[in-house]
This record gives structure tokens, sequence and C-alpha cells, in this order.
């Protein structure tokens, strides 16, 4: 181990951070990501699909929605299962402000002090046609890891539709790389 990265260490393990903190940081980043992608995304090709089997842009990005959803009803103890789907957005324009939206709920209750630690369980599907409860980091991290995977799949169409698609976590064609981790200051 280098001096700087001892002394960097020393740093980091004097502020524990909390497996919500961790959460919110990985959250809110990824969110900021998926919205570089969506906004890119031309608004006129929300009906592509590359495949007679894939999804559109604009279901993928409903996708989106529906995590974030999902996360802030999970975070509010609320039901998951149940009570139907909200439908597709209506236009690119319209998924892309609901998404955006969708952030605020979720901030907001990861940044409220209850449930400091994220315990507990929600029920959800685990297999085809089978629910089970499963612990809420678990659903959360679930949902957060769709997102990125979702969020790459729209980066492909975005370049087969001839969108510029913009640095995710490290430089695109199209996007020089400004950087993606934080330092031991920043966080």
């Amino acid at each position: 181990m280098t001096q700087a990265s001892t002394s960097g260490s020393a740093n980091a393990s004097s502020a524990v951070i909390t497996e919500k903190q961790r959460f919110l940081r990985a959250y809110e980043q990824n969110h900021a990501l998926t919205l570089k992608v969506l906004n890119a995304f031309p608004a006129e090709q929300a009906e592509f699909r590359p495949h007679p089997r894939s999804s559109t842009a604009l279901q993928l990005a409903w996708t989106f929605i529906l995590e974030d959803q999902f996360m802030t009803k999970a975070l509010r103890g609320e039901k998951i299962l149940g009570g139907g789907l909200p439908p597709v957005p209506h236009s690119w324009p319209a998924a892309v402000d609901t998404f955006s939206k969708g952030y605020d709920g979720v901030v907001s209750e990861l940044r409220d002090p209850k449930n400091s630690d994220l315990s507990g369980t929600l029920t959800y599907w685990v297999r085809p046609m089978q629910a089970a409860d499963i612990p809420l980091t678990v659903f959360l991290t679930y949902l957060l890891d769709d997102e990125i995977h979702h969020r790459g799949q729209l980066s492909v169409y975005l370049r087969m539709v001839g969108g510029n698609v913009p640095s995710i976590y490290g430089p695109s064609a199209d996007e020089p790389w400004f950087g993606y981790f934080p330092t031991v200051e920043e966080q």
C-alpha cells in the first residue's frame, strides 16, 4: 500500500458511511447518468426498436419510471405487487419529465432519517408466478442494477438511431470523459 492510499484509507475509515448513504450516492450518480442518455435520445425515435422482440425506446424509458416508483414505494413500506402498472407515457418528453420528477420521491425517502439501515423486507417476484419476502436492500440494488442494464441498452439504441452517446462511466466516441469516481475528499 502506498503512502497516498494509506492516508486515504484512514480518512475514509474515519467517516462511517451507512448502507442508506451508500445507496443514495449510487442512486444519485446513476439517475444523473440515465437522465443524460434520456435527454440525448431523439424524441422522434421513441418508437424505435432494433428487433420485433425488443422493447421500444419509450418502453425502456417507462422501465426507468417504474423502477423509481417501486423504489419509492419500497422505501415507504408500501406494497409493490397488485394494483397494476401506470400506462406508458404518451411521448418521449413526457417520459423524460416523469423520470426526472421520480428522482425527488426516491431521494426524499433516502434522506429521511427513519430506517437508516434500510432494514426490512417486501414481497416481490422471485420466480415466475412465485412471490416471496426479500430484503429491502436486495430489492433496491436489483432495481438500480436493472436501470444500469437498461441504460446500456438505450445507449445502444441511441447509437443505432444516429444520436450522440454521452459519456457514462468513461468517454464515448461523442463526448470526452469528465470523470466519474468521486475522490475521498468529495465523499
